[in-house]
């Protein structure tokens, strides 16, 4: 039988593991630097000028959203690049479909906080 944790032991460790993720994007990658501090900085904005709690939170949530998918797509990357320095074609792929979700969050981002802010 597995000596695997559960209930509370569980839940402590994986918080464990997300936030030696966090860490590890923040140390590690540049786009996810710059996003987590636009995150700083926008949040007491959407606080301010959310007209209601559920527009500052649709206005964080957006922020939030850009950063769990620019992690995906740093771990995407990661994956790829432990697996070889050689160019593969399913490998461009898959880089590049991490990198179109990161911007198409980031459009997200954009049209959630011109409509809100403009409305």
């Amino acid at each position: 039988m597995k000596n695997e944790k559960t209930g509370l032991q569980r839940l402590v460790a994986a918080a464990g593991f997300s936030i030696q993720g966090m860490v590890a994007g923040y140390r590690n990658e540049a786009a996810f630097r710059q996003e987590v501090w636009l995150l700083v900085v926008l949040v007491p904005v959407a606080l301010w000028f959310g007209d209601s709690i559920s527009e500052s939170l649709l206005l964080i949530s957006s922020l939030l959203a850009l950063l769990i998918v620019e992690l995906l797509n740093s771990a995407v990357e990661a994956v790829v690049d432990r697996t070889g320095e050689e160019y593969h074609e399913l490998s461009g792929r898959a880089k590049d479909m991490g990198s179109a979700a990161v911007l198409l969050t980031l459009i997200t981002v954009v049209l959630v906080w011109v409509a809100l802010l403009t409305n």
